[in-house]
């Protein structure tokens, strides 16, 4: 079976379908013939100790504004449409599978056009521009959470839901081991910020203010802080005069570490990131990105609606709320209790052989 696979820049993109590809090598072993298709843009950071076979598309993303940036965009996307039609010819795929993305577009389409089984995947609550267009020409439509379907008027036999695809090596690892692993001690609160793996300047700030204010009140708080490079020195230098006990970077690619050791999470709410705090269970404070706004805000009403997290939006965190939030939640120890009981009411999900299940059973 030749088995392509294509997926936008992002690691809400990238780790989904690397997480898909491993099981899917994992159960077809020498059955099943690889290829990752991939846009030219970084993505160095996603693609550590990847051995699959990558194809890289010219396309990059365009607004219908008039200037020399969206002309040449366009030039690439039709040059990526040209890109696509050669590599389906030279890999002649049994099954397409896209996980969203402009650069999904052209060969989930030749896939229609040459009767190639097509599979789409839709990481977000509310469908991406891409898989929205694609949802008419893809054989099965998988999905991450049940709320999507409102989104898609199709038979319920083309949708299915699978949830999100995890990294295998994202297991639960046993706290005082997690906490060693950073330095960190277990006799204090540990609060895990996740400022993005291309950093959230905005988020950054308002955490380390709010760190600052509550440590002083509570100062058995100790913080891992993913907060991206371009804050790096910045942050570091601010902790290291606080005192705090804290653990910083700007990529982690061990997270299955900073979600064992944490016992809140502060974050924005990609798709991926959702999927991670369910599966780790964490009680969580979310302030939907606001460039992605209506995205990001439904998947962080998936979690609000359960309990399991409270939601900030962006242009309050200035406001001192994220300060009231955490010593809310650090007075009431039976309220994180509660939080973090509300993920028990969401259904397990075997993400990774679910959508490999569904690939296979297209024919």
């Amino acid at each position: 079976m030749r088995v392509l696979v294509v997926t936008g820049a992002s690691g809400g993109h990238i780790f989904p379908a690397i997480a898909f590809l491993d099981t899917l090598k994992e159960r077809l072993d020498e059955k099943v013939k690889i290829l990752l298709v991939l846009p030219k843009r970084k993505n160095e950071l996603y693609l550590k100790n990847i051995s699959y076979k990558i194809k890289y598309l010219s396309i990059t993303p365009f607004t219908f504004k008039l200037n020399l940036k969206n002309f040449l965009s366009i030039f690439n996307f039709l040059k990526g449409i040209f890109e696509s039609l050669f590599i389906i010819l030279e890999f002649k795929p049994d099954k397409i599978v896209g996980f969203g993305s402009l650069v999904s577009i052209p060969l989930v389409i030749f896939g229609w056009l040459f009767r190639i089984n097509t599979l789409i995947h839709e990481q977000n609550v509310i469908p991406g521009r891409a898989n929205f267009l694609l949802a008419r020409f893809t054989d099965k439509i998988a999905i991450s959470f049940k709320e999507t379907k409102n989104y898609f008027n199709f038979s319920q036999d083309k949708i299915v839901l699978t949830g999100n695809p995890l990294r295998k090596e994202l297991l639960h690892i046993e706290k005082n081991k997690a906490l060693n692993f950073f330095g960190l001690r277990p006799d204090k609160f540990t609060i895990l910020a996740l400022g993005g793996s291309q950093g959230s300047h905005h988020l950054n700030l308002a955490f380390l203010k709010a760190i600052n204010i509550l440590f002083l009140k509570y100062p058995k708080l100790q913080v891992i802080h993913l907060c991206g490079f371009r804050d790096f020195d910045f942050l570091k230098k601010n902790y290291a005069q606080l005192k705090i006990d804290f653990s910083l970077f700007s990529f982690l690619d061990a997270m299955q570490y900073a979600y064992s050791a944490a016992d809140l999470v502060f974050s924005r709410a990609g798709a991926l990131t959702i999927s991670e705090l369910i599966f780790f269970k964490l009680p969580a404070i979310i302030s939907p990105y606001p460039y992605a706004f209506y995205h990001q805000m439904a998947n962080a009403k998936v979690l609000e609606k359960m309990g399991a997290a409270i939601i900030i939006e962006d242009n309050l965190l200035d406001n001192d709320i994220l300060i009231r939030t955490i010593e809310m939640i650090l007075n009431q120890p039976d309220k994180l209790k509660r939080m973090q009981q509300a993920y028990n009411f969401f259904p397990y999900l075997d993400a990774n052989n679910l959508l490999v299940d569904s690939l296979l059973e297209l024919s």
